[in-house]
């Protein structure tokens, strides 16, 4: 815990877990609380995601001198940014089944064949994933809406269940999802699993998907949004909207960047990447300026893009349903509820028309 929220940061040991924390969040709203138990993983989902770990916020795309009149390029495909070396092989231990879920969307839009970012796949590769199954949803969770929990799947090396409360005992049950999590697996000490074990999963997890506190229906969603893109709730939105960027920031699966060249006087030059989003206006800016000048339009791209043409563009939703678009949200915005709202002046509206 840093900053009064569940960040990403090393371990060293399990002091360094945020034991005994818990965090309860809402539209705008972020605050964690500590309790005598002995869970390590008693809450959802923090500001930073995965995504941070293998698409960097600010990394260097290559460098290159200049000597004698020749230039000479370097692969910067494995800088963080700030001149490191290769970086170290990461696991991320703690991650939630939307994260790891986030991740397989980021491998279809970074790790496409032939057409691949290098950064991102050198970083994929040597990250090893140890996923937490989601036990205790936040306010803003709607990832059973989205498939993608509070049950691991697939995408993981290691999946764990924190159990307890039963009278056995405070234990994990582990899964490998990989080679990789199979030989780690087998190098820990422990005892083969339970039917208990299995019933209290079961239990644990079906509790867990009746609490989220969001639904979204995406039936017809992704149509819905497509036929109603000058829906006046748009403009309700761009009125409380302050286009700050913050849902695209924690959003784990946005990918959106931008480049810019640098130089000194001893010939160093060197491209450096960052992140973007798209309620910038310089985003859709081309010969005679920006394309999206009102904040409703900026919304707009964001919403339809991330539930409506992703599947156009990538075969799958851009949402996995963590809510941090709504918890860090400055004003509280909740896109299940703007979905919802569309959906049922959308409703009404069809029916009239069917009426006559």
């Amino acid at each position: 815990m840093r900053d009064g929220a569940v960040v990403h940061g090393e371990i060293s040991s399990v002091a360094d877990l945020p034991r005994g924390w818990h965090d309860a969040q809402a539209p705008g709203s972020y605050q964690l609380e500590h309790t005598d138990d002995d869970a390590f993983f008693a809450w959802a989902v923090g500001p930073s995601s995965p995504k941070r770990e293998v698409f960097p916020a600010r990394s260097v795309v290559w460098r290159a001198r200049v000597s004698d009149g020749e230039v000479a390029f370097e692969d910067g495909a494995s800088d963080d940014g700030n001149g490191a070396a290769t970086p170290r092989p990461i696991a991320l231990v703690g991650a939630r089944p939307c994260e790891a879920a986030a991740l397989g969307v980021l491998e279809r839009v970074l790790g496409a064949d032939g057409a691949g970012d290098p950064q991102f796949l050198e970083r994929r590769k040597g990250a090893f994933l140890a996923v937490v199954e989601c036990a205790t949803p936040s306010g803003t969770c709607f990832c059973d809406s989205m498939g993608t929990g509070p049950w691991a799947g697939s995408g993981f090396d290691l999946a764990l269940t924190e159990l307890g409360g039963d009278g056995r005992g405070h234990r994990f049950l582990a899964r490998a999802g990989s080679e990789a999590g199979a030989e780690v697996l087998a190098s820990l000490p422990g005892r083969a699993a339970e039917e208990a074990d299995a019933v209290a999963r079961a239990a644990l997890l079906e509790r867990a998907r009746a609490s989220m506190g969001r639904v979204l229906d995406t039936a017809g969603l992704a149509a819905l949004l497509a036929r109603n893109v000058d829906h006046p709730r748009l403009d309700d939105v761009a009125e409380r909207c302050l286009a700050c960027g913050n849902c695209t920031l924690v959003c784990p699966t946005c990918f959106c960047s931008t480049v810019e060249d640098a130089s000194d006087v001893a010939g160093a030059l060197e491209r450096r990447r960052s992140w973007s989003s798209c309620f910038d206006l310089a985003h859709s800016y081309l010969h005679g300026g920006p394309v999206r000048t009102s904040t409703m339009s900026r919304y707009r791209q964001w919403m339809t893009h991330k539930l409506s043409t992703w599947w156009d563009q990538f075969g799958t939703s851009g949402c996995v349903g963590c809510g941090r678009c709504i918890t860090w949200c400055p004003v509280g915005i909740d896109i299940t509820e703007e979905a919802a709202a569309i959906r049922r002046s959308d409703g009404a509206r069809r029916g009239r028309r069917g009426g006559r």
